[in-house]
């Protein structure tokens, strides 16, 4: 009976502490990202704040560089810049590099900048790290699952659009996302 109970609290403890996931379905495949909730707390809220009102759908990814990054979330299809909540502080110092596959915070060169938009990360890109000189981009997650949907994105042909240079010439469009349970 003891040894019932245990196992049943552990159990109800892994899920409770279990760290948030997200499905990214797009309209060329979809990718799973876990989010570090310990790690980066307001990034993470921040991120899951967008993908609760629903406003990444029909987002497009609309810089993506073969082996630096693949950005998103910040347009639609035709370039419309999507409302924006209030900018959020760096967690870039939390410890997570932005190694192969994370995810992490787009901003402007205002460290406190980061909004809506985000990346993911096509290899290890330590200059984008926290450092003393250095203020970093804020890791908050890793893709878990489709990365091989992530590498495709970075094998469409791009163009310039309105000044910004990378962008995929087949938009990629995020169709649905949501946290799974």
């Amino acid at each position: 009976m003891m040894r019932t109970l245990i196992s049943t609290l552990a159990l109800m403890s892994a899920t409770v502490f279990a760290a948030p996931t997200v499905q990214v379905d797009t309209n060329i495949g979809s990718f799973t990202v876990e989010l570090n909730e310990e790690k980066a707390p307001v990034s993470v809220a921040n991120f899951l704040r967008y993908v609760d009102d629903g406003s990444y759908v029909n987002s497009q990814f609309h810089r993506v560089i073969p082996g630096f990054m693949a950005q998103g979330g910040g347009f639609d299809e035709k370039f419309n810049r999507l409302p924006v909540n209030k900018a959020i502080q760096n967690e870039a110092a939390n410890g997570l590099d932005n190694d192969i596959a994370t995810i992490a915070m787009a901003r402007t060169q205002d460290p406190d900048s980061a909004t809506r938009q985000f990346f993911i990360n096509y290899a290890d890109n330590d200059f984008l790290n926290y450092s003393v000189s250095n203020p970093g981009y804020a890791v908050f997650g890793k893709v878990t699952e489709g990365f091989d949907v992530v590498k495709k994105m970075s094998q469409k042909p791009t163009r310039t659009v309105r000044g910004m240079r990378d962008v995929p010439m087949d938009p990629i469009i995020i169709t649905k996302i949501e946290r799974l349970p």
